[in-house]
């Protein structure tokens, strides 16, 4: 059985073919599916999807560094709002994108410190977005695992001494479709990496796996990614199913 510990479900992508969809998951042994949160616009899709999917679909909630903007407070108070309401698995997705625009660094770098004491205050485990960011991120991430913040680097695409870094942190690393990739280099950057450091994802409907790049992702396709881990770490792809469920579960509040 595998855990899809980051795959956007919700989104407006799979209106058409839902139910289809989640059969074809649960056919491949995708028994459970966490939904990062991003921002208050999708809160409710979330919540009717773990409504629908009761024990399967576990809804995060986080704001996304990509949706920091002048409403950040707004959001912010959404998020403490819907902590002190229920239980969730995780704060997630949260972080630091300077790929697409660097107009709220600053607001960026402030509302990611604030989630992170969050994580702290709630006793919960964070999952981090991170593009054009890296050692930024990390530095960022440092001062709170030292107070026992722990987490996921989801869509893991650094190098070998940033992943070191990473793990010694205390965080796991979220390994997706990019693995599959020719020129994606993770194979080198794990190298090093016990497969305890390591969880599984789609982040779907992005980044899907060879040999469907270029179509939407779903979950159901998890197991290419886990295939090729297999093949990365030379062991058997019931191994790699084990060991990143064990991680995965160990991670998660539920």
């Amino acid at each position: 059985m595998f855990i899809d510990t980051h795959t956007h479900l919700y989104q407006p992508a799979f209106d058409k073919d839902r139910k289809d969809m989640m059969q074809r998951a649960t056919d491949a042994g995708v028994s459970q599916f966490y939904l990062p949160g991003i921002d208050a616009e999708v809160i409710d899709s979330m919540l009717k999807m773990e409504q629908e999917y009761p024990g399967k679909c576990k809804a995060m909630i986080g704001l996304h560094p990509c949706s920091v903007n002048e409403s950040m407070e707004e959001e912010l108070l959404v998020v403490k709002h819907w902590l002190s309401q229920r239980k969730f698995p995780a704060i997630g997705e949260i972080g630091l994108d300077f790929y697409w625009d660097k107009t709220f660094v600053a607001q960026q770098q402030h509302a990611f410190d604030i989630q992170m004491n969050w994580a702290l205050e709630f006793n919960l485990p964070i999952v981090i977005h991170t593009r054009n960011a890296m050692d930024e991120t990390i530095a960022a991430v440092t001062p709170f695992a030292q107070k026992g913040l722990r987490g996921i680097f989801h869509c893991f695409s650094g190098n070998g001494g940033q992943a070191q870094k990473i793990v010694e942190l205390g965080f796991s690393l979220g390994i997706g479709g990019v693995v599959t990739y020719k020129n994606s280099g993770l194979a080198e950057s794990l190298a090093g990496i016990g497969l305890q450091h390591i969880v599984l994802e789609t982040d779907a409907p992005y980044l899907t796996p060879v040999p469907h790049r270029g179509k939407r992702n779903e979950s159901s396709y998890l197991p290419i990614i886990a295939a090729k881990l297999a093949e990365i770490y030379k062991t058997s792809l019931d191994q790699i199913a084990a060991q990143t469920t064990a991680n995965a579960a160990s991670i998660f509040a539920y």
